[in-house]
């Protein structure tokens, strides 16, 4: 996987939550986070460990169409 700049992470996982339709509490269950942990990689501050990208990944590919799209603009090989 490739290494992600810091504000694309940010991006990537709010628009990840966004087309999933969660809240950040929501997403952070899904990925067993705190809501606190979602709010700053959304906001910048810290960046999810390479297990948590693994996890947001396997989210985009369950998503189908919408998910390939973020796929493409942030996991390019």
């Amino acid at each position: 996987m490739p290494a992600i700049e810091q504000p694309k992470i940010a991006e990537l996982v709010r628009e990840t939550r966004q087309c999933l339709k969660l809240s950040q509490v929501k997403l952070a269950t899904m990925l067993g986070v705190s809501f606190h942990t979602i709010n700053r990689w959304e906001n910048g501050r810290t960046r999810p460990s390479p297990l948590a990208m693994k996890e947001i990944e396997k989210l985009l590919y369950q998503m189908g169409e919408p998910g390939k799209a973020l796929l493409a603009r942030y996991f390019q090989k």
